[in-house]
């Protein structure tokens, strides 16, 4: 193949950096499919009370995920094959794809940082809404009966009680729908620890491939333009 000096370095870098990218969707995957799959989220927002689904929000932020990882082994498999064939077809088309990767990514990222809160905040109201009707004295035995089952499930996935310090003891005082151990832990605090830190593993994750990809992009053209010129095309 033709090209020589600074560019032949900008090639091989290049193809390293597409076999990280590649590896990066690889994790991206895995760690996507392993919240899909988390005991503890799959238990929550697989709950349901009178027809009424627990917010799958967060389901959705992680199929989108599951799919960009797909999409980044395919991409930095291109990538690596098209550097190493000098190929500048491969390597526009490659260019491309990571534009319109870090644009859905940039796009994904504003969006998710102003609705950062929404999926904890949804959670947190249907465990209110669940706790209230648990608490109304005239409700339905049947009704009861399936309102503590679905509590129980909150309380014991998260071993919390109630929506906050006082009701957490005077929940566990008055009833028995919370865990066995006493805790003093409000379910609301649980819920934003339990969402708040995997959405920020999904925002580390999104800005290491998003520099990734910004240094791809510039080695890409680099390398585009030094085959153009070389002396052999």
């Amino acid at each position: 193949m033709g090209v020589e000096g600074c560019t032949k370095c900008i090639k091989y870098l290049l193809f390293f950096c597409n076999f990280i990218f590649w590896l990066a969707g690889g994790v991206i995957l895995g760690v996507a499919l392993w919240l899909r799959n988390d005991g503890k989220i799959s238990s929550l927002l697989g709950l349901e009370l009178d027809g009424t689904q627990a917010p799958n929000s967060f389901y959705v932020c992680v199929h989108i995920l599951i799919a960009v990882g797909a999409v980044m082994m395919v991409v930095g498999f291109l990538g690596c094959y098209g550097a190493i064939q000098e190929s500048q077809c491969l390597l526009g088309t490659f260019f491309v794809c990571l534009v319109i990767l870090f644009a859905c990514e940039v796009a994904a990222g504003v969006w998710g940082y102003m609705h950062k809160d929404t999926v904890s905040q949804e959670m947190k109201n249907f465990y209110d809404s669940v706790y209230d009707q648990a608490m109304v004295k005239t409700l339905e035995q049947d009704k009861k009966t399936a309102v503590a089952k679905v509590l129980k499930v909150f309380h014991e996935t998260l071993n919390c009680c109630g929506k906050g310090q006082v009701t957490s003891i005077l929940t566990q005082l008055t009833s028995d729908i919370c865990p066995e151990k006493w805790t003093t832990v409000n379910c609301h605090s649980k819920i934003d620890t339990l969402f708040t830190d995997n959405i920020h593993l999904i925002e580390i994750a999104a800005l290491v491939v998003a520099i990734i990809m910004i240094f791809e992009m510039i080695f890409s053209m680099v390398l585009c333009c030094g085959i153009r010129n070389s002396p052999v095309y």
